[in-house]
């Protein structure tokens, strides 16, 4: 610190200084900041969901580390660079997602997982991929779609998906289709289309239906009366509204969840650790969370909106309300308004792939902003 003209003290760095390291470093500050409170929030509860374990909440900073450094790297390219790898990483995906079916690691009853010395899934890659794709397919032509585009663009989308859903992962597959879905909307998509779409969605779920596996149909019987099974398939569901319930409007604080701490809530450093933000702080600190991802997604869609070209609008977009649904499927399903589907909650929950992909899609959407910056000056 130093004095003033004035005889009053000051800090060495301004509020001017830090603005100006976010820009060489090509990061949207409100948007950085909402992260890192959404992450480190993420490290508190999982610090409780784990039982106080300091090996998970270490592996847990590690990874989040790692994301932030693939964050960083992200915004540095440029968006026309980004365009231009968009075909190559779509493809690039798919031959992944090939050799998982044949050379993938088996893990919980399902074959989702590449062992290369590190071990991810490749599926994640095609949440971005997907509508990286879509974008870079549409960027140079005229707007809305055609039939043939949107038909094209249905087949690009829909070959990921299967190959996705055959692991078996359906949440992920089906997050993947709406990805791709939301560019086509985002394009403008002529209501024509839309209401063939939907005279189209009761003949297409009675196919979905028959190509789940026995425990996902058991999953979506389950949601509509989860006490049929109170000890198998509904177990989940109870225990989650359970744990919500009980932790009224305040919570029981942090680490004196019961559901938590003795191991009546499952998959709780994952999939349900909504419900042990419910439990331990309460319809507060539930509506809190909530209002952090309306910030980050407004934010994000305000650099949607603000985005130079339209390869840029339409795959921000996707990145944006992509984002929404994570949030929105994770908190149904925790709930009990939707089925199970294995969708973590984004930023906050235990996982490494799917934390590095959410944060390279928000890295593309700095590059997105700083390259709008550096076209307006």
């Amino acid at each position: 610190m130093f004095k003033n003209s004035n005889g009053s003290w000051r800090t060495k760095y301004s509020i001017k200084g830090d603005a100006n390291v976010l820009q060489l470093l090509k990061l949207d500050g409100p948007l950085f900041l909402l992260i890192t409170i959404a992450c480190l929030l993420g490290v508190f509860v999982l610090f409780s969901a784990s039982n106080e374990s300091s090996e998970v909440l270490i592996r847990q900073l590690f990874r989040i580390s790692v994301a932030f450094i693939a964050l960083l790297i992200t915004a540095q390219l440029p968006t026309d660079l980004i365009r231009r790898l968009s075909p190559w990483g779509y493809f690039f995906g798919l031959m992944l997602l090939s050799l998982v079916l044949f050379l993938g690691d088996i893990g919980q009853g399902a074959q989702r997982w590449l062992d290369i010395g590190i071990r991810f899934q490749p599926s994640e890659i095609m949440k971005l991929a997907v509508p990286m794709m879509v974008a870079w397919y549409l960027h140079e032509k005229k707007l809305p779609p055609s039939g043939k585009q949107i038909f094209i663009i249905f087949i690009l989308i829909l070959i990921p998906s299967i190959l996705i859903a055959k692991q078996p992962d359906l949440g992920t597959s089906l997050l993947v289709f709406i990805s791709g879905m939301l560019i086509i909307f985002l394009a403008g998509i002529p209501f024509r289309y839309i209401s063939a779409l939907v005279l189209m969605a009761i003949p297409s779920s009675v196919v979905l239906w028959k190509l789940m596996q026995d425990y996902q149909r058991q999953r979506v019987i389950t949601l509509l009366n989860p006490d049929s099974d109170p000890l198998g398939a509904g177990y989940n569901i109870i225990q989650s509204k359970i744990a919500i319930g009980s932790g009224g409007l305040f919570g029981k604080g942090w680490t004196n969840g019961s559901q938590v701490q003795l191991e009546f809530l499952p998959e709780k450093s994952t999939d349900f650790i909504f419900a042990v933000i419910g439990e331990e702080f309460g319809l507060l600190g539930l509506l809190s969370l909530l209002i952090l991802y309306t910030l980050i997604i407004t934010r994000s869609l305000y650099i949607a909106s603000q985005a130079p070209d339209l390869y840029s609008r339409l795959l921000a977009g996707s990145i944006s309300l992509t984002f929404f649904v994570y949030v929105f499927v994770n908190a149904a399903m925790v709930i009990g308004l939707m089925p199970i589907v294995g969708i973590p909650l984004p930023l906050i929950s235990y996982g490494g792939t799917s934390m590095v992909t959410l944060m390279i899609g928000f890295g593309i959407l700095m590059s997105i902003s700083s390259n709008r910056k550096l076209l307006s000056t």
